[in-house]
């Protein structure tokens, strides 16, 4: 089996140093709505003076690296061991190379690793078999701080007023942006999952932020939800980095998933500004990134 340990490096390293175009467009177009001297335009214009540099000298957009979250989606007859062994050897260099700073510590001993290997859970890899001959690697780096805003309800919530329906999601994230103010370093994008268990519902609200700005679900009712939170979850003025303004959010992405009849779990995860995903697809001798 082909070894792509440099070739992950390189993804690594475009993920941890240059956001991609429809984050970067998405945050250029949001300046225009802030007023001129206002301390939202201020962030603004310092988070893309940061893009810039970060992208130009290849390092780090954020001083948090965030946690590696892989999704890997495999032909038949690729070995995920070998995958494994491959994505994790290049976390190891990406951080000797300063693409990343170590962020694995052991909860229990609170000792850092310094190479961003911790166990078998650190790295995040999530494998999945596909058709084809195509190999893709996706790579999202989430930061502590907006990891630390992430919420989850349990429907319904009384103290909100929230049933267990549409209305009642919406009010419940919300009340997620709302208590998230400037910790998560706004402007942010909401991963929200209706729907699951516990476990399934947050790893659903996190793996719904790899599609692109601006898509939106095929359910009309959940595309409409999508629009309607960007929309009022910017008029709670919170604003970039929690200064005020008219930018909270620059997008909403929204998965429904099947529930128990007794539980009625909405997560959401919120991603910083610094929205660093990106991917690389392997075809026969051709690696290409996105």
């Amino acid at each position: 089996m082909r070894d792509l340990t440099n070739e992950i490096v390189e993804l690594i390293r475009r993920t941890s140093s240059s956001l991609p175009k429809d984050v970067e467009d998405r945050l250029r177009t949001s300046i225009e709505k802030e007023a001129p001297g206002s301390a939202a335009r201020g962030a603004l214009e310092t988070i893309l003076k940061n893009i810039e540099l970060s992208r130009a000298n290849s390092t780090p957009i954020c001083q948090d690296t965030g946690t590696p979250i892989f999704y890997v989606h495999y032909p038949v007859g690729w070995s995920t061991i070998q995958l494994r062994r491959q994505i994790r050897a290049a976390m190891e260099e990406a951080t000797k190379k300063s693409y990343m700073r170590p962020n694995a510590v052991d909860a229990i001993y609170d000792k850092n690793s310094g190479n961003n290997l911790g166990g078998d859970d650190f790295p995040y890899i999530h494998f999945e078999e596909v058709e084809g001959e195509e190999l893709t690697i996706e790579l999202m780096l989430k930061g502590g701080g907006c990891e630390n805003v992430g919420r989850q309800y349990s429907l319904p919530e009384n103290t909100l007023g929230a049933g267990r329906d549409l209305a009642g999601v919406r009010k419940v994230v919300l009340d997620a942006v709302q208590k998230a103010q400037g910790q998560g370093c706004a402007p942010g994008i909401l991963g929200v999952a209706i729907g699951g268990d516990r476990g399934s519902s947050y790893i659903k609200s996190k793996e719904v932020l790899f599609s692109e700005m601006g898509t939106r679900n095929d359910d009309p009712k959940l595309a409409a939800l999508e629009e309607q939170l960007t929309k009022e979850s910017n008029e709670l003025g919170i604003g970039p980095m929690g200064f005020g303004g008219k930018t909270t959010v620059l997008d909403t992405k929204i998965t429904g998933l099947s529930r128990l009849p007794a539980s009625y779990f909405v997560s959401v995860s919120y991603m910083c500004w610094a929205y660093r995903r990106r991917k690389m697809t392997v075809k026969g001798e051709e690696v290409m990134y996105d």
